[in-house]
């Protein structure tokens, strides 16, 4: 049974993808906190990224908007997460990262 959370969830401190960086993509943590407890991902299942147009613009030009993974975590629990390329004016810049759902 899957459960809707849309949360915003904390990486750990110390280690991201840096190869995943230097082709552009978020670095993936080891492990994120969410709603006071420590997940630690144990394996990455899937990835696919989402674009969606610039608003405003008459040319159709498409902008790269979020990063999804679909990961196991340290409980065995399946999480849908995403990384946000552009926070939004009123948003925190350190608000990147996000619970969508769990399996």
């Amino acid at each position: 049974m899957e459960q809707f959370v849309s949360e915003q969830i904390t990486p750990s401190a110390g280690h991201f993808d840096t190869a995943a960086m230097g082709r552009g993509e978020p670095g993936l943590p080891l492990e994120f906190a969410w709603r006071g407890q420590s997940y630690r991902i144990v394996e990455k299942l899937d990835q696919w990224k989402h674009s969606a147009p610039e608003g405003g613009r008459a040319d159709g030009e498409r902008y790269l908007r979020r990063h999804y993974y679909f990961l196991r975590m340290s409980d065995d629990s399946v999480w849908t997460v995403y990384f946000v390329r552009h926070t939004p004016r009123s948003g925190s810049p350190k608000s990147r990262w996000f619970l969508y759902k769990i399996a």
